[in-house]
């Protein structure tokens, strides 16, 4: 019965896309909302407002989905590399200008949701006489809930941008000037709260719509991203607190949130439903390893990321006994085998293993021996790091070239991590503080967070060893879901850790045996940035990052936009 209602739900949110983009296919609707007919007919009745408001949970206005999965914001980040193009992008080139194409989309989009959102609110009350008023009310909330959202987006990435709250004339849109963040912000936390206030905690099972649990998430992200720790604890608290339907828990195991069969996991705050058969799924093939017919392994986990799991005694890899660079993933989180294939481990019908001499391997699949398309001895392009993802990757990915699971937005870990680093930032490491923590590591060994000598619980209360747990929890935790870029810029670290070289195994004829995969242990400092400069040729540099703090902390205002307003002045040394 549940996944009926999930594929009802889908099916009403493509009915929805289908219907309303052609209400709004105007270019200067999408940039701006202004005056169009259309408006004036629409939103008459209960159905145009549900139409209105299902069109907002399109995947373009939530994450921009690549052909690659995974989150857009993982490749800016020091854990995935895309060995696509040039290799790399201008993130973490340093070459990020006010014509980059996929900022200026991402900036576009924003505000496309947003017009749309506003054309709404300016509206809905044209349906009032036939749509009974709580149904409004809920339309509204969720509404602002999503426009709110997009100015989160908007303040965490370019700061300071046009606040547009209400349907713009074409005149009065290139005439519009920046609001300060801050002030953004301060609107934002009422958005939140009214949404809060009035959206149900749950619609029941399979509906995958905002709710107010999500309303309370959102907020609790956008205040930490602000720095805003009180706000953020109270925020993460209050999700935490939830009792009864719609309130949410932690799955074990872990791998299985980010699967198919997942998809209505309790600890799904909230997600975008994808589907094949609705059209609204992606091309894997530049994730899945190249023994799968048809597909490339372009997209690949970072050592650094790797080398970012402790050990099982919660030790970093430098400071751990149970570490050994020839079998890296021994005696680790496992965390790090449910995100990263292990080496010599069946993965998607064949034995997955990068060894230059492993020239053949067994396919379990076909029952039989095989060309190890996945070693560079025999394809150059294999991986260059030497690993390729795993979480959230199954089996149908490789059977139709197609992936499908729901897109996730946010989850329930965060806020136990989201409540910790805010109480840690507020100076009040207390019981609380470690007991959050301690759920999403208890979970991710399968165990009760009461069952402390079944994994490496945290025990410590040192503001300083706190912070750098938390922080490194939160890397190991949401690898690959895009949550890594904003943590490294608002932490700070970016200028640091997008500055060093992405590492990969020597060339296949320069590899050293002995060595594989990996010369030694690698140094890991107090901000968990890995530096591999004293492995010498036994490492090879496949890509050199470059960050410029001067202005990389904030992105360019699309040149577009500042060229048809000049009002709109442009961010700092762009």
């Amino acid at each position: 019965m549940a996944i009926k209602i999930q594929m009802k739900m889908k099916k009403i949110l493509i009915i929805a896309s289908i219907l309303i983009v052609g209400l709004y296919s105007c270019k200067k609707l999408d940039l701006y909302s202004p005056s169009n007919p259309t408006s004036e007919s629409f939103y008459s009745n209960q159905n145009e407002l549900e139409l209105a408001v299902y069109d907002m949970y399109r995947i373009d206005f939530w994450t921009p989905v690549k052909e690659s999965t995974g989150s857009w914001e993982e490749f800016f980040s020091d854990n995935c590399f895309y060995r696509g193009g040039a290799g790399g992008n201008s993130i973490i080139a340093g070459t990020v200008n006010s014509s980059n194409a996929d900022i200026e989309t991402y900036y576009l989009n924003c505000y496309k949701a947003i017009a749309r959102i506003n054309s709404f609110l300016d509206n809905k009350n044209k349906a009032a006489a036939n749509t009974p008023a709580a149904v409004i009310t809920k339309l509204e909330a969720e509404a602002r809930l999503i426009r709110a959202y997009q100015y989160m987006k908007l303040i965490t990435h370019f700061g300071d941008v046009p606040l547009n709250l209400t349907t713009l004339t074409l005149e009065q849109s290139l005439a519009v000037e920046k609001a300060r963040k801050e002030d953004i912000y301060k609107f934002l936390i009422g958005e939140f709260d009214f949404a809060a206030q009035n959206l149900p905690q749950s619609y029941g099972t399979g509906i995958k719509k905002l709710t107010s649990g999500a309303a309370l998430a959102f907020k609790a992200r956008t205040a930490l991203y602000m720095g805003d720790w009180a706000t953020a604890k109270s925020a993460s608290a209050a999700v935490m607190a939830l009792t009864g339907a719609g309130a949410y828990s932690l799955t074990t195991p872990y791998s299985s949130i980010f699967q198919k069969a997942g998809e209505l996991s309790s600890e799904i705050i909230f997600s975008i439903p994808r589907d094949q058969t609705l059209n609204s799924s992606n091309s894997p093939t530049d994730i899945l390893p190249r023994n799968v017919s048809g597909s490339f392994a372009a997209t690949m986990p970072t050592r650094e990321l790797v080398d970012a799991y402790e050990c099982t005694d919660g030790k970093t890899i430098n400071q751990s006994p149970l570490y050994n660079p020839l079998d890296p993933f021994k005696n680790r989180d496992p965390r790090l085998a449910a995100t990263v294939v292990p080496f010599n481990t069946y993965f998607l019908g064949y034995n997955y293993n990068p060894h230059p001499d492993s020239l053949r391997v067994w396919s379990n699949k076909l029952g039989r021996l095989v060309t190890n398309n996945d070693t560079r001895a025999v394809a150059p392009f294999a991986s260059f790091t030497g690993f390729i993802w795993r979480k959230g990757v199954e089996q149908s990915w490789a059977d139709k070239l197609n992936e499908d699971n729901d897109a996730i937005i946010i989850r329930f870990a965060e806020m136990f991590l989201t409540y910790a680093e805010a109480k840690i930032e507020l100076g009040e490491a207390d019981a609380s503080v470690l007991n959050a923590i301690n759920s999403v590591r208890a979970r991710a060994y399968g165990v009760p967070v009461t069952q402390v000598a079944s994994y490496p619980a945290v025990t410590t209360l040192n503001l300083t060893e706190l912070k750098q747990i938390v922080r490194r929890e939160r890397r190991v935790e949401f690898a690959f879901e895009g949550l890594r870029y904003m943590d490294l810029i608002r932490w700070k670290l970016a200028e640091k850790a997008l500055t060093k070289p992405v590492i990969g195994l020597p060339d296949p004829a320069n590899q050293n045996r002995a060595k594989w995969p990996f010369p030694g242990v690698t140094p890991i400092d107090a901000d968990g940035i890995a530096d591999y400069s004293g492995f010498g040729a036994d490492v090879k540099i496949i890509y050199t990052r470059n960050f410029d703090k001067s202005k990389q902390y904030l992105w360019p205002i699309p040149a577009r936009e500042v060229r048809a307003n000049p009002k709109l002045t442009q961010n700092p040394n762009y």
